[in-house]
């Protein structure tokens, strides 16, 4: 824990090390959540710092009127420690958690991405048990949010799932960049103004193809995407232009990308 009496006191976890002030892990809210994303998986990541980013853009996001989407659940680490410090069972919105819950669909893994040999490290991944093996288990821990909607099966085919028009929040760690860049482009007409995508892998070390796939997006959006220290990347919807005078306005069609 960081207690600035006690002089410089460094964090160094998840690739990350540094001395800056991280007293937001002293908070019990913070401990709470995070408590809750170690129940889900059953060990810890290990993610403070990622955690914090992630609880602190799904609070802002519910500032806005709309849903929740997680494109990559896995486990669910992240999303239960968010509905944990969200309370929730209190609100009326619709958490929307999309996953093969087996790990990566090979016919969505780039050619560059099998070369680096993703694929192996999926059947690694699998086979020591960090990506989940089957939706059951992840049924039960969501159990207690009944406004928890999980869909299983493979990004972008499952997409059209999500029935929500308006969205405030989204997280994409699908590990793999065609079915996150599909994923943010069947979403972006359906985010408000004003809404969190937080990219788990984007700075990561290793997974640079998901940041060269989200940077074209952002450039054709003509959007920024924050690089972050803890490895992700955030990005805020804006409104949308108003047209140039003397022109018609053409409403967002809502397009998905399969690679």
């Amino acid at each position: 824990m960081h207690n600035p009496e006690l002089g410089e006191v460094v964090y160094d976890r998840d690739g990350l090390r540094s001395v800056h002030n991280h007293e937001f892990m002293d908070d019990l809210a913070f401990q709470r959540a995070y408590a809750r994303g170690v129940q889900a998986v059953g060990w810890d990541y290990q993610w403070h710092w990622r955690v914090h980013v992630g609880l602190w853009a799904a609070a802002t996001a519910a500032q806005l009127p709309g849903d929740f989407v997680e494109c990559g659940v896995n486990h669910g680490f992240l999303s239960s420690a968010i509905m944990n410090y969200l309370d929730w069972n209190r609100g009326d919105r619709t958490f929307y958690l999309l996953d093969t819950f087996q790990g990566l669909d090979p016919k969505y893994v780039s050619d560059r991405e099998r070369a680096g040999g993703i694929l192996d490290k999926n059947r690694e991944l699998l086979d020591n048990g960090f990506y989940v093996s089957g939706v059951e288990s992840v049924r039960r821990n969501f159990s207690e949010w009944p406004k928890a909607k999980i869909i299983e099966g493979s990004i972008p085919e499952t997409l059209p799932q999500i029935d929500s028009g308006a969205i405030a929040f989204v997280h994409i760690d699908l590990n793999c960049s065609p079915p996150e860049v599909a994923a943010l482009e069947f979403l972006w007409p359906r985010l408000v103004p004003g809404a969190v995508i937080l990219l788990d892998d984007y700075a990561y070390n290793g997974y640079r193809p998901q940041k060269l796939g989200m940077d074209d997006f952002a450039r054709q959006k003509q959007v920024a995407i924050a690089s972050l220290p803890t490895g992700q990347g955030l990005l805020i919807r804006p409104p949308d232009r108003p047209p140039a005078p003397g022109t018609a306005a053409v409403a967002p069609a809502a397009t998905m990308v399969i690679f």
